[in-house]
């Protein structure tokens, strides 16, 4: 045990440091602080030593410096149970520091605010992290807080015992590691923002919450967010049980989806593949179609819309189990409709913006596999028509529908789309002519007259040739193949149209 007659309080955000400061005054604990730290507590009436009258040096270069001194670090350093250290102490008239309550400059906040590099570059903590690692090094002598929630248990452990358990100062001290790790990965982070591939990959994600398990009940999770990166991580809930593993997959499926075409559009997701998805001149009208395209999956699937939800639609979605709904914005009476389903869950997303940079971690046996999200706006000006038959307007109006839903299936991906419905999906499937026949069989008879997408180039004529029979007026797909020439011939054969767009969209 630890008993705690010294505390040194420095932070920038000052919740609860105040109530904090005076009860460890109360306790008989003497106060050291700093800068506003110090005036903070003053104006409230604590009693408090400061920092230069413990150094015997003032606080400098517009306070760059005043923690950064061997009085202060070696009373935080001093291993207690080394009577040599603590004879070195006595030695050189300094007294030890059992407390130390420490967080870091805003540097994530002031990178997000668009601040300039000068003014993000003093946002680079320097005494903080250095008192905080000492302290959590040295968590055998001292305390070390960092988190303002900390503060309610350490006081209690205070007021019983006037001492601080091993047990609560290892705890503490991890604690304290991870806060610097996170600052420091958030700064190396900034001054690595223009390389591609850093040659170390730092992350500092912050657990948003613990899932009641991961895709299958055996199997625990959790939910870790980049701060700041947009997606789900800053999704409001406003409604619902809690998320599940697969439900945070598929509603990130279904957003990214949604928000990937600019009319009014609703994607109905299962398994992460698109069950229903179509766009039309108002968002009801866009549902209603959307789960024509398979009524049956649609059944406890995941609804995502690129605009505000009303209630007309909300009535619409309550008419089907549903398990998420997820929008920018919901009005008032689509929220009453939505809520009187008790578990559907509810979220809102700050936003219908794409991203245009994302990064996309998969996870490995042994390591992490990193590439650029496959998001940004497709170069529809470097498509080629490759047949003699050309596509009209209304063709390449649902070609382009049809290759945004084709980037969101599952590789193999066939994708049938007409007046931009999708009407028919094949996905997963480990042939590509197998996909072509998945989809026309799941489309009913809405296949003919429909366009077709291709998410990888046809190895062979078999593809085109199926889809043909099913009554496919066009066929869009990245080209590449070296039986590019036979597989053309074959949609002039059938006389279809066919546009190569020069790019693939595997979604594995």
């Amino acid at each position: 045990m630890t008993p705690v007659r010294r505390a040194l309080i420095s932070c920038f955000d000052k919740t609860g440091v105040a109530d904090l400061a005076r009860a460890l005054h109360d306790l008989g604990v003497e106060v050291i602080s700093t800068g506003s730290t110090a005036q903070t507590l003053r104006d409230a009436g604590v009693p408090v030593t400061g920092v230069s009258e413990v150094t015997g040096f003032p606080e400098c270069l517009d306070g760059r410096v005043k923690t950064l001194h061997p009085t202060v670090h070696a009373g935080i350093l001093a291993d207690r149970t080394d009577p040599a250290h603590v004879a070195e102490l006595d030695e050189l008239g300094i007294e030890p520091i059992d407390l130390v309550v420490v967080n870091l400059y805003p540097f994530r906040q002031t990178v997000s605010s668009g601040a300039s590099a000068p003014d993000v570059v003093e946002m680079i903590d320097i005494g903080g992290p250095t008192m905080v690692r000492a302290a959590a090094k040295n968590h055998g002598s001292v305390g070390v807080l960092v988190d303002p929630s900390d503060y309610p248990r350490v006081l209690d452990e205070l007021r019983e015992t006037g001492a601080l358990s091993f047990p609560l100062k290892r705890d503490l001290a991890g604690k304290a590691f991870q806060h610097t790790a996170a600052y420091d990965a958030e700064i190396a982070g900034w001054f690595q923002r223009e390389e591609t591939f850093p040659a170390q990959l730092g992350m500092a994600l912050p657990r948003r919450s613990t899932l009641r398990y991961g895709e299958n009940p055996h199997q625990a999770a959790a939910f870790y967010i980049h701060t700041g990166g947009g997606g789900l991580g800053e999704a409001e809930q406003l409604h619902g049980k809690e998320l599940s593993f697969n439900n945070l997959l598929d509603t990130d499926a279904a957003w990214g989806l949604a928000i990937d075409v600019d009319e009014p559009a609703v994607a109905i997701i299962k398994h992460t593949n698109p069950a229903g998805f179509a766009a039309a001149d108002d968002l009801p009208t866009a549902y209603a179609r959307a789960l024509e395209g398979d009524p049956v999956s649609a059944f406890g699937g995941i609804v995502a819309a690129n605009r505000p939800i009303d209630g007309e639609t909300a009535r619409r979605i309550t008419e089907v189990f549903t398990e998420v709904v997820v929008a920018p914005g919901y009005d008032d009476d689509a929220l009453e409709v939505l809520r009187e389903k008790k578990n559907l869950r509810i979220l809102r997303m700050p936003s219908a913006q794409r991203p245009r940079h994302a990064w996309d971690l998969r996870s490995v046996s042994g390591g992490l596999l990193v590439q650029h999200g496959d998001v940004g706006d497709e170069p529809w000006e470097e498509w080629r028509v490759v047949t003699r038959t050309q596509p009209d307007e209304s063709d390449l109006a649902d070609l382009r529908f049809a290759w945004i839903a084709c980037k969101h299936t599952k590789s193999n991906a066939i994708v049938l789309a007409r007046d931009l419905q999708v009407v028919g999906v094949g996905a997963g499937q480990m042939s590509r002519v197998d996909s072509v026949r998945l989809a026309v069989e799941r489309s009913g008879d809405r296949h003919v007259g429909s366009v077709l997408a291709s998410d990888a180039f046809f190895p062979f004529r078999d593809g085109p040739d199926a889809a043909a029979a099913a009554g496919v007026r066009a066929i869009v797909q990245p080209g590449g193949s070296v039986r590019d020439d036979e597989v053309i011939a074959a949609a002039d054969e059938h006389g279809i149209a066919m546009v190569l767009t020069g790019r693939r969209h595997f979604r594995h």
